[in-house]
């Protein structure tokens, strides 16, 4: 399982000097250096992260290996995109956080055994969560990728205008696409928590969904101003990324002290 883990990690590796080593070229990178690379790198993660999760005890939800399924949605969501989009910015930032978590993953193991073959329905939340969570993780890569153009734009760098680059109107317009999926996500990510946790406001777990439902009233006020009052540029930006802070406390703020600090 350690030699997939550093097998995966080299290959992320050799995807974001792939990224980064032409990313100012007239061409942008090499698509298939980059792509080739990858999804080498999110196939072994993934067999290193089924291993690791399904043991013969039950399946091992610990802190780290969410955090790494987290990475492996969304760097697998972001290389896939790239056949459609110009992503090619924020791929090294979503490679270097699973090279983060997959290599905490590996050398800080942990156990949080769950048996969810027990209760069918609680799959079906946890499996929106960790959906909706991957995708407004996401709309805060593009919320960045987005601050890092309109930088451009205003200081009127030559490179905005880069083949690897996308428009600013077009990532703002993504943006808020992601943003309203991962807010209808999330919102039935609160729906079947309510539905089917009985202790989801129980002593020590009520801080996730209060936060949680914090992070679903930012994004939903957030859609409402763009849509109905126009809001755009710096807000929207900070919004998005202070939405996608506060949804990373609800989800690991707890189980990070417990599982790492105090162990």
């Amino acid at each position: 399982m350690e030699l997939m883990s550093i097998f995966a990690l080299a290959c992320y590796l050799l995807a974001i000097g792939a990224c980064l080593s032409r990313l100012l070229h007239h061409q942008g990178p090499d698509k298939r250096w980059v792509l080739g690379s990858a999804l080498t790198a999110i196939a072994a993660h993934g067999v290193w992260l089924y291993q690791d999760i399904f043991i013969s005890s039950g399946q091992n939800l610990s802190l780290m290996n969410v955090a790494a399924l987290v990475s492996l949605i969304i760097s697998l969501v972001l290389t896939l995109a790239t056949f459609k989009l110009r992503t090619w910015v924020i791929l090294p930032v979503a490679y270097g956080f699973a090279i983060v978590n997959l290599a905490a993953a590996t050398l800080l193991p942990s156990h949080y055994i769950t048996h969810l073959e027990t209760r069918p329905e609680v799959v079906v939340h946890i499996s929106i969560a960790l959906f909706s969570y991957s995708t407004l993780m996401i709309a805060g890569l593009f919320a960045l990728q987005l601050a890092y153009l309109d930088y451009q734009l205003k200081q009127k760098k030559k490179p905005l205008f880069h083949p690897a680059l996308p428009p600013l109107m077009t990532v703002e317009r993504q943006l808020f696409q992601l943003i309203v999926i991962g807010a209808i996500l999330l919102s039935f990510s609160l729906l079947t928590g309510f539905v089917f946790l009985q202790d989801m406001f129980a002593q020590g777990k009520a801080h996730k969904a209060i936060l949680s439902m914090i992070a679903w009233l930012m994004y939903m006020t957030l859609i409402w101003g763009h849509y109905i009052k126009g809001w755009r540029g710096k807000p929207v930006i900070y919004a998005t990324v202070i939405g996608a802070f506060i949804l990373t406390l609800a989800y690991f703020g707890s189980r990070f002290v417990k599982e790492i600090i105090l162990t």
